[in-house]
């Protein structure tokens, strides 16, 4: 919602993950996407994501 994106963008979010597993990521402030090559770090990128939605919320 626009409500949303005015505190947290999706492209930020993105950017963010990526850099746990290694790769890159963006995009516009209501949709993005991201890619990296350590898979095996996907769950610390998914809390990384929670904590900066959590903080943004607050």
């Amino acid at each position: 919602t626009r409500s949303l994106v005015s505190k947290v963008k999706a492209g930020d979010l993105a950017r963010e993950a990526a850099k746990v597993v290694g790769g890159g990521g963006g995009g516009r402030p209501d949709f993005a996407q991201a890619g990296g090559k350590n898979v095996s770090k996907i769950e610390e990128a998914i809390k990384k994501i929670q904590e900066i939605i959590d903080k943004a919320l607050k």
